[in-house]
């Protein structure tokens, strides 16, 4: 079975307050003086190394693993995979 890696991003959904993106953006416009970026969002990022018979089922499994063990919280998260062969 091919070897996969799949990385899990988790961030909040839009309209949930981010402090620490509001913070890193006050220090980059405040400090920096970088008046032209107006939002960052902050994130989470996990990468698993997997092996499985194609790139869905990677995914589909990781993202399965992370549902049960509650390592997001599906109400205010919003969570991407992403899966590339190595």
């Amino acid at each position: 079975m091919p070897n996969f890696q799949v990385s899990v991003v988790i961030e909040n959904k839009p309209g949930i307050s981010d402090p620490e993106g509001d913070t890193i953006l006050n220090d980059l416009v405040l400090k920096a003086k970088n008046t032209n970026i107006t939002k960052i969002h902050s994130g989470t990022i996990l990468k698993f190394s997997i092996a499985e018979k194609n790139e869905k089922s990677a995914k589909d499994k990781v993202i399965k693993i992370c549902d049960e063990l509650r390592i997001y919280n599906p109400l205010v998260s919003k969570v991407t995979a992403t899966a590339e062969k190595v």
